[in-house]
């Protein structure tokens, strides 16, 4: 071997070319999944590694959030509910083609009217939330449903509060 080439210290070449061999197969695990040329939309991960279109209704669903959920007989807006609304203005934002449909549930004490109102007030406090947040008033449709959109008839606690709640869906249709 020439004078100028320096030895390995013992044991560190099997080490090293593992490394390599890591270094390797990370580069071509990473071409495989996001090849040159690919959009942002046709690699935005999703949970569960399965991608879904930016922009799209499903990217909405999983990487925003489309529920926000109210306490028993309330329209008040909590801190979760705001921060689910500030990812929704800034999604809105960057995806101005989309028009949404807040559409309020509740199944709370009260009669069918009372379930009315109180919905109606829920899709409203989000209504104007985004709309406070400059998403276009003539964007938003609020809609209360009572209890005709409940997603399970129950007596527990736990089932009723997921009923006590607005979704927003989104709506392509230039009118709603």
């Amino acid at each position: 071997m020439p004078d100028n080439v320096k030895k390995l210290p013992n044991g560190l070449a099997p080490w090293l070319l593992l490394a390599l061999i890591a270094l390797v197969a990370a580069y071509v695990i990473v071409q495989k999944t996001n090849p040159p040329g690919a959009s942002e939309a046709e690699t935005t991960p999703l949970q569960g590694g399965i991608s879904v279109e930016a922009g799209s209704e499903e990217d909405f669903m999983v990487n925003v959030g489309r529920r926000i959920f109210f306490a028993e007989g309330s329209a008040a807006l909590d801190e979760t509910a705001l921060m689910t609304l500030d990812k929704q203005v800034e999604w809105l934002n960057k995806y101005p083609q989309w028009k949404v449909k807040l559409q309020g549930s509740a199944d709370d004490p009260g009669d069918a009217q009372a379930q009315i109102a109180l919905s109606q007030k829920r899709a409203e406090a989000v209504r104007d939330y985004l709309a406070s947040q400059g998403i276009a008033p003539e964007r938003l449709l609020a809609k209360g449903y009572g209890r005709d959109k409940i997603g399970t008839d129950c007596p527990e606690i736990e089932c009723q509060s997921q009923n006590r709640r607005v979704i927003t869906n989104l709506q392509e249709t230039p009118e709603f």
